[in-house]
């Protein structure tokens, strides 16, 4: 297949990374292509850091594959350049292409298709703490942002250290908690029951260390939008048409899309075998969060309408 020639600022720009990439002691020199470049070539410029591909084609992709450079397969999807970046950092580190604490520099066009003209140095583990929390505050749900904030730490919790040097899978389902209970049933037998509500709210320190100790057991969390634990060990019964879980995920995930479609609740599942935490509302996954060494550390993000006075 036919490749297109690099042009000297092209070339330029990547000389600037692989220096950026030493001086910043990256991982990886991360690039979006949209064209199909001598990859080999590529390689070369950046020597020293390790190069990754991402792109949406799959001319490219096969360019990519046969240069023996290491692939970042994209879904053809609209997405804001941002967006974009994102998702190629969430799939390099489910790949084990990147981990969450790694620097990268990553390449991409803004403004010519033809070429890449924009270099950015990322920390992996500030840039996914901000994604996860902006894309929680865009979930429209009545799930209030503070409870799905508690959940979601638990999970990341149980998904990066486990239980006693082991690794645990658990599943949580949050809001609309009387339908769910409608659709489950008591699969083992539930170690919060008859407590009075104040021994089961998440707010409590003690009650979220319950939780974590016992997420080992099996069945699923009930939590109610206001955070009090409704019931644990919970078998999800819920049936769903249309659902598309990604290839390689098993029952809890599934059980995860269905009981999220079947009842508007935000349902979130941690992988036992990667400790990835993925939120599912209607039936899709709408959040994925990776593994990360330290806790997250949660930035509200603000917004300002625009002044009807100034044109834009």
């Amino acid at each position: 297949m036919k490749r297109k020639k690099l042009s000297s600022a092209f070339e330029n720009l990547l000389k600037s990374a692989r220096r950026l990439a030493d001086l910043e002691g990256a991982r990886a020199v991360v690039l979006l292509a949209e064209e199909p470049f001598d990859f080999k070539a590529i390689k070369k410029l950046v020597r020293g850091s390790r190069l990754l591909v991402a792109t949406t084609e799959e001319n490219i992709q096969q360019c990519v594959s046969e240069d023996e450079v290491d692939l970042i397969a994209l879904e053809h999807e609209p997405a804001t350049r941002g967006t974009q970046v994102s998702q190629v950092l969430l799939e390099a580190i489910a790949d084990e292409l990147l981990q969450s604490g790694d620097v990268v520099i990553a390449l991409y066009s803004v403004y010519e298709k033809e070429t890449c003209d924009t270099l950015s140095v990322i920390r992996l583990a500030e840039q996914l703490a901000k994604l996860t929390s902006r894309d929680l505050q865009r979930l429209e749900t009545q799930v209030p942002l503070e409870t799905l904030r508690m959940v979601v730490d638990m999970a990341c919790e149980i998904g990066r250290e486990g239980r006693e040097g082991k690794s645990v899978g658990t599943l949580f389902v949050v809001g609309n908690h009387r339908k769910v209970m409608e659709l489950s049933q008591e699969q083992v037998h539930d170690p919060f029951k008859g407590y009075p509500k104040s021994d089961r709210m998440i707010r409590s320190p003690r009650v979220r260390e319950s939780i974590k100790e016992l997420a080992q057991i099996d069945g699923a969390f009930v939590i109610t939008a206001d955070g009090l634990v409704q019931a644990a060990g919970r078998h999800l019964r819920a049936v769903a048409e249309d659902l598309f879980v990604s290839k390689g995920l098993g029952s809890r995930h599934w059980a995860a899309a269905e009981i999220s479609q079947a009842t508007d609740a935000i349902a979130i599942a941690v992988s036992e075998s990667t400790g990835t935490v993925r939120l599912f509302q209607n039936g899709k996954v709408v959040l994925r969060i990776e593994p990360m060494t330290d806790n997250m550390k949660w930035s509200d993000f603000e917004t300002e309408a625009p002044d009807p006075g100034k044109s834009s």
